[in-house]
């Protein structure tokens, strides 16, 4: 469905997108993540003929971003962050105007209009002026609005924007259920919606594509590295050196938490299990031991250790 190659994004002084590779298939749902200012919006404007590459190549249903650019237009539907609406014009009068843009006959978009509405969960606000919803239902009537002309790529930038939880969980079963008859690439920083909802995710970090795997495949790299969470009470600096000098301990810090309990955070060699050698250390010497647990990685420590800073690494060890 998409297909691109070594596509660059320049601005003057900075390059925001930087030579990426990147393949979606027919039917996919791929999240697309990374930090403030990783290119990720720069991306899927230019995916959606929004804005002009510097470089480089893509296409989308098999029709060129730059030689084809109206035919890759009627293949998407595109929900930008900040969705811009008509606040003047009711839910139904918008979309059936937005659908005979996108040119469908008259007949046609009344038709593919409440279809869009009735998805989306608007037949019930379908003469509400736009003005009166709120953020929920707008963000609703932009996702029908991408809907409304039956693309076969559907790109979600923030789709969740705003929203509060309940909201948040009925855009993500949408988003669920519209991927059985859609491919969609949805850009957002919500990581736990995107373990429950995508298949793949692409991690993108100035300008540059880091990983791109399934969620429980990067989760599982990052489980080779062990993390193990311990609390003691009085100084750690006893704890501390006794556990440096463990086989396996990568790097060990720790954080003063209420009545002189403290938290010591250790990050062993893969495959290393040291937490009963911690405990046996903690009998011998008759340490106050309130926590001793091997944490489990989630996607949120994959991200940031794909895409924090090595210098900040080095500062924080």
């Amino acid at each position: 469905m998409i297909h691109v190659t070594n596509l660059t994004k320049r601005y003057a002084g900075r390059t925001a997108v930087d030579e990426i590779s990147f393949d979606v298939g027919r039917g996919e749902i791929v999240g697309f993540l990374g930090p403030n200012g990783a290119g990720k919006s720069t991306t899927l404007r230019m995916l959606t003929c929004y804005l002009s590459a510097t470089e480089g190549r893509a296409s989308v249903a098999g029709f060129d971003i730059f030689k084809d650019s109206i035919k890759v237009r009627k293949r998407v539907g595109y929900m930008p962050e900040n969705v811009p609406l008509y606040l003047d014009m009711r839910v139904k009068e918008y979309l059936q105007f937005r659908a005979r843009l996108k040119g469908m006959g008259y007949r046609e978009s009344r038709a593919a209009t409440d279809e869009a509405m009735d998805t989306c969960g608007l037949t019930d606000v379908q003469r509400k002026m736009i003005n009166t919803l709120s953020k929920g239902y707008r963000q609703r009537v932009g996702l029908a609005d991408a809907l409304v002309n039956k693309p076969d790529l559907l790109v979600l930038d923030e789709p969740t924007n705003g929203l509060d939880p309940n909201q948040i969980r009925q855009v993500r079963d949408l988003i669920r259920q519209l991927g059985e008859r859609h491919t969609i690439l949805i850009s957002t920083h919500i990581l736990h919606e995107v373990e429950m909802t995508c298949g793949r995710v692409i991690i993108l970090d100035k300008g540059q594509i880091k990983a791109s795997d399934t969620p429980q495949n990067l989760v599982r790299r990052l489980r080779a590295l062990g993390t193990v969470s311990v609390q003691v009470k009085g100084s750690p600096e006893a704890a501390m050196k006794e556990i440096e000098a463990m086989t396996g301990v990568r790097s060990v810090k720790h954080t003063i938490t209420r009545q002189d309990w403290a938290r010591i955070e250790i990050e062993t060699e893969a495959n290393t299990e040291i937490c009963e050698e911690i405990f046996q250390i903690a009998v011998a010497k008759k340490w106050k031991l309130r926590e001793l647990v091997q944490k489990t990685a989630s996607l949120e420590d994959a991200f940031v250790n794909l895409t924090i800073n090595k210098k900040e690494k080095k500062s924080d060890d």
